[in-house]
């Protein structure tokens, strides 16, 4: 009854589920939002038209006035955007902050609503829950997590839960403490997994959306090879499988996901570097995500400057290595895969630059699309469909 329920609520909001078919029409274009780290060239958030036949990209404009918005969430009702404020310190305040925005829907133009302290340093990811309820964020500087509940009008509100991790790791160098690297919500809506890069854990919370509240699971985490630093995580549209991208050894890590309980049980450790190479000194992953149809899952190498193409066992959840693409530039911190599957755009930080590739739907593999083009200092990359007057 309880799942009956949340499926009747997300297609209210008009959020899409993953186990229901998916929309045969696809719109002429998305707006693509670009979070960025500011200064220099960078302004803040940049949107451009995508193309869905061609995959051109068109420039629209850039939002100003918030710093370092360097990841962005889309609201299910695709009415509100929300960005981090990468800061240590915000207004005074010992914290970073997330940031809310009114989505324009003739252009996607972002009108600023209001901030919210993150409950610590240098928040990283964020995430909106499935029902539009809550933003949760990772703040990576001091390692906890954040749960805020928005208001009617999209606006947020004071923090709800801020829970610190607390512990080490290995490496003396990185994993002296914890650090809070992502934050994921599952399908059904009940746990939000946060990988912690200083911990080796993907630590494990029950999410109540509708108080804004975390608490942990049990069981309360699952673990990663010492010294791996696990970073971005994705769920499996099957709901029966999950992945972390492990910044430091780099590699990926297959999981079995019971949504009931809420656990992860290690499946797979395999490297996003092709066979036989080792990661250098600089080399590091970031970035993880599995294809819309269930298939694929890319990772983005630092350094190597590729995405690594998998193709996914649909009965065990394990990965095989398909191939490599250079991203025609430096430092893939994040990529983006339209909703329909048919592009991928890599967001290259360290050359100013985002390249787009048509997905083979058979093979999984990347092909280039035009010349990249120049985005200043790009690290995220969200989708928004445009709807027709």
């Amino acid at each position: 009854m309880i799942e009956r329920c949340l499926l009747c609520a997300l297609l209210a909001i008009g959020l899409s589920v993953p186990s229901l078919p998916a929309e045969t029409k696809l719109p002429e274009k998305y707006i693509v939002y670009f979070g960025t780290y500011t200064g220099g060239k960078s302004k803040g958030i940049y949107r451009y038209y995508l193309d869905t036949k061609t995959g051109k990209l068109t420039y629209i404009g850039v939002t100003e006035g918030i710093a370092n918005p360097s990841f962005l969430a889309i609201h299910p009702n695709k009415k509100y955007l929300y960005a981090v404020t990468e800061v240590s310190n915000f207004q005074g305040k010992k914290s970073g902050a997330i940031a809310a925005f009114r989505i324009d829907p003739k252009d996607g133009g972002l009108t600023m609503l209001n901030h919210a302290l993150s409950g610590g340093s240098g928040p990283c990811h964020l995430v909106v829950d499935r029902l539009g309820k809550t933003v949760l964020a990772a703040n990576y500087g001091s390692g906890s997590v954040c749960a805020i509940p928005i208001a009617g009008d999209g606006k947020l509100k004071e923090a709800a839960s801020v829970i610190q991790h607390k512990g080490s790791s290995v490496d003396p160098r990185r994993q002296k403490g914890p650090h809070a690297h992502s934050i994921n919500v599952d399908a059904n809506n009940r746990f939000a997994v946060a990988a912690d890069l200083g911990l080796d854990k993907l630590l494990i919370y029950r999410l109540d959306a509708d108080k804004s509240t975390l608490t942990p699971n049990d069981p309360a985490f699952a673990e990663v090879p010492p010294g791996s630093g696990p970073r971005h995580f994705a769920f499996h549209p099957s709901h029966k499988f999950a992945y972390v991208i492990n910044e430091m050894k780099m590699t990926i890590t297959a999981f079995a996901y019971d949504p009931e309980k809420g656990a992860l049980k290690s499946l797979q450790t395999i490297s996003t570097l092709p066979a036989g190479e080792k990661p250098q000194k600089g080399f590091s992953t970031a970035e993880v995500q599995v294809h819309p149809s269930g298939k694929f899952l890319y990772g983005s190498n630092r350094g190597h400057d590729t995405i690594a193409i998998f193709a996914i066992d649909q009965q065990k959840g394990t990965l095989r290595l398909v191939g490599h693409e250079s991203t025609r530039g430096k430092t893939p911190r994040n990529f983006g895969i339209d909703p329909s599957g048919n592009f991928l755009l890599a967001a290259n930080q360290s050359t100013d630059n985002v390249a787009v590739f048509r997905i083979d739907p058979k093979t999984g593999k990347l092909k280039l699309v035009g010349q990249p083009i120049e985005v200043p200092r790009p690290v995220c990359v969200k989708f928004l469909a445009v709807s027709k007057d």
